[in-house]
């Protein structure tokens, strides 16, 4: 059974209609995220007999000025050797529990192992989780329970400001936090690599760094066009990583292989320091958790 949908195309209000197979989109979708993939974790991953581990705090929050009533979970990281008196680096990731907990990524561990070593300063971290209901716009697909696609895809600064005005001030009422927005990392993967870049467009004196796992620069909410925006802007002060795969997925909002390479050209014709990384892989993790120990070191390197 086909689908047709009617949705406001950004910024112009103009009505369209979208047809897609949705048991089509489903198989597409399973096939990309299932795929077996030659990535793994790599030893500074991994736990370490000789390296003490961090504490991880579960905190929640329920959003008053931004998305009222919306509730959400958030883990911090902080290092085991935490020391007050000591700025710290700041590392904020979108699907945070994902990228905390998952066999394929293990972000914890990877910030014990760095920080051990001396590969990266003092860090804590931020893994949030997107709010719970949805009290804005369904995206194009319809099915939108929680908030996620609402917050990651739109391409305003609400979501950004959020995270500013609502966020950083209850982690920085406990923890001496950086005020440098260089030394300050936000990413995520699919719609939460799209927000993080998002994010660091609208408040680059805030987020300086960008990791962006198989970005959804696609037209779930506008998305597609920020090759072209970035294009004809006036280049801003962020450093960016792009991971994209080309199993990745190819749905009728657009291709993710496409538009990543494209976003990828856009970033080198504007002349911005950036990373992409092109592999094989699909709408995974898999790659960017392999990357991530490498990723943070290259993007603190200055």
């Amino acid at each position: 059974m086909r689908i047709l949908f009617k949705f406001l195309i950004f910024p112009c209000l103009l009505s369209a209609q979208v047809d897609f197979d949705p048991d089509l989109m489903k198989e597409r979708f399973t096939k990309s995220m299932t795929i077996d993939e030659p990535y793994k974790l790599t030893w500074l991953s991994k736990k370490r007999a000789d390296v003490k581990e961090g504490k991880i705090i579960k905190k929640n929050h329920i959003s008053e000025k931004f998305y009222p009533g919306v509730k959400r979970d958030y883990w911090i990281y902080i290092p085991s050797n935490y020391d007050k008196k000591k700025e710290s680096n700041l590392i904020i990731f979108q699907d945070g529990e994902g990228y905390l907990f998952s066999k394929t990524f293990q972000a914890g561990i990877a910030l014990d192992n760095m920080t051990h070593f001396g590969l990266i300063p003092q860090t804590i971290g931020v893994f949030i989780n997107p709010g719970d209901k949805l009290v804005g716009e369904k995206n194009i697909w319809g099915w939108d329970t929680s908030n996620r696609s609402y917050e990651y895809d739109s391409i305003d600064e609400k979501y950004a400001n959020f995270l500013v005005e609502e966020i950083l001030p209850e982690i920085k009422s406990d923890y001496n936090i950086t005020e440098n927005p260089k030394k300050i990392v936000i990413g995520g993967i699919s719609s939460g690599g799209i927000c993080s870049f998002n994010a660091a467009w609208h408040r680059p004196d805030i987020f300086g760094n960008v990791i962006s796992h198989c970005g959804s620069f696609t037209n779930i909410r506008g998305g597609d066009r920020y090759p072209q925006i970035v294009r004809q802007s006036k280049k801003k002060d962020i450093k960016v990583f792009l991971q994209g795969g080309e199993n990745d997925l190819n749905l009728v909002v657009g291709s993710w292989p496409s538009k990543n390479k494209e976003m990828a050209e856009s970033l080198e014709f504007r002349e911005y320091e950036y990373k992409f990384i092109y592999g094989v892989g699909g709408h995974s993790n898999k790659h960017g958790g392999e990357l991530f120990p490498e990723t943070l070191i290259w993007l603190w390197s200055d």
